[in-house]
């Protein structure tokens, strides 16, 4: 899966690309993260799927591994990749990513009898307009659409509509909904690039597990870890097929940085006053389901 010009520009939204996976190190823990995940390559065809599972929470469960899983998404997936699924016992595949972004980078490829069941949450036209102002080679549109803080203005935008959009919340609820189900996990949830719609469930749910928002947030950055090497060659392959003079004003879209989760969280007090009660009457998720979801997810 080498970087395709006339494919790669259309394959990108927030950060992925049609890009080789590359191996990846553990990233140092801070101190005062209680317990930290350890990059492992599960899957050939990806780049930023990991078992959510192994943090500790506040009062000293620990999320349970082999339950929930997110990723980046699943479309150049290897037929090692499919017996790998099966083994993990996947009972569910949650797709987050639009219409569009489906029809241009391709399905997920998964075993034979699991279905993926599409769940689209709004990117805010992210993609159409990057890929778009990228497929132009048009360095002043590029500068105008990106430059200047703008690519990050985009990403607080996009995080404080999952925050504020009936049906994106409606969407997070329904997932973790799901992962409260014993009949439906082993599950996992993605989008393209695994950081953004997939990184605010992943958070949302270990906070709704009693997991720190320190540790939370933790899990949120990883991403940057796990997609550095195959994002800094995507931004190499768009510069050398001449789509781009300056492929820097990307990384802010291929990023995951605190002042996004951040943009989230600040709409959650505004609107909600805590996660908890985000949880509860933005997404609807009742007492009894967040009961189930730590008895599904946690253990001694």
């Amino acid at each position: 899966m080498r970087f395709v010009p006339a494919l790669g520009v259309a394959a990108l939204t927030a950060g992925s690309l049609m890009i080789a996976p590359a191996a990846h190190a553990a990233p140092p823990a801070p101190p005062a993260v209680q317990q930290v995940q350890t990059p492992t390559d599960l899957l050939q065809g990806t780049v930023n799927f990991r078992d959510v599972g192994g943090y500790r929470t506040f009062n000293g469960f620990h999320v349970k591994k082999g339950v929930a899983y997110r990723a980046d998404a699943l479309n150049h997936a290897t037929d090692a990749d499919l017996a790998e699924l099966t083994r993990l016992g996947i009972e569910r595949i949650v797709d987050y990513r639009t219409p569009l972004e489906v029809s241009v980078d391709g399905a997920d490829r998964l075993p034979a009898g699991l279905a993926v069941t599409e769940r689209p949450i709004s990117d805010t036209g992210m993609y159409a307009e990057l890929t778009g102002a990228i497929a132009g080679k048009d360095p002043v549109r590029q500068e105008a659409v990106l430059g200047n803080g703008r690519g990050e203005r985009i990403m607080e935008g996009l995080y404080r509509s999952f925050v504020t959009d009936p049906e994106s919340r409606a969407s997070f609820g329904r997932t973790l909904e799901e992962l409260a189900d014993r009949d439906r996990t082993p599950l996992v949830f993605h989008c393209t690039s695994g950081k953004d719609r997939t990184g605010w469930t992943s958070y949302l749910l270990l906070s709704a597990l009693g997991v720190s928002h320190r540790t939370a947030a933790y899990d949120f950055l990883l991403s940057n870890d796990y997609r550095r090497t195959a994002d800094a060659a995507a931004r190499d392959g768009l510069k050398a097929a001449g789509y781009m003079q300056n492929p820097e004003l990307l990384t802010p879209m291929q990023e995951v940085r605190s002042n996004y989760l951040a943009a989230a969280l600040t709409e959650v007090k505004r609107s909600y006053g805590s996660v908890d009660r985000y949880l509860r009457y933005g997404l609807g998720l009742h007492p009894r389901t967040q009961a189930q979801l730590r008895r599904n997810l946690l253990t001694r």
